[in-house]
């Protein structure tokens, strides 16, 4: 079997993998169902800081930014090669999440400081989304 098609069959089997689960969870506090994901969209495996970034993610970031860092019509995405490390650095997060910024790729307008958000918060959830980029080729 060539790569190519190892790969397809890994990404078929994941999506049907995470179909599966969606579908099978309850709407409860604990446990929320994802939206739909797009087709090929990755969910990777996290590591403990990534998993204590997706939940301050969650609390912090998902309102505006939507699951997975997808977007809303609140707020952009940050699975999009704009985000990727080499144009927005980690620095960059720190930087918006604490002080705001300015409306400069996104008609969105501008982004205020997070409410109640600590630099200690920020690292994990960078860690969160450069791991959900990178399971999905943005960088």
């Amino acid at each position: 079997m060539n790569n190519k098609l190892a790969v397809l069959i890994g990404v078929a089997i994941i999506v049907s993998g995470v179909v599966f689960f969606a579908n099978s969870m309850q709407d409860t506090p604990e446990t929320k169902a994802p939206t739909s994901l797009p087709a090929g969209f990755i969910v990777p495996d996290l590591i403990a800081e990534q998993i204590v970034g997706q939940q301050s993610f969650e609390q912090f970031c998902q309102a505006c930014h939507g699951d997975y860092g997808l977007g809303t019509n609140s707020g952009p995405p940050f699975i999009h090669r704009i985000y990727e490390p080499n144009h927005h650095g980690d620095g960059a997060f720190f930087n918006a999440a604490i002080n705001g910024v300015r409306a400069h790729h996104w008609k969105f307008g501008n982004m205020p400081p997070v409410d109640d958000i600590v630099e200690t918060d920020i690292g994990p959830i960078v860690a969160y989304i450069r791991a959900l980029q990178k399971a999905n080729g943005v960088f």
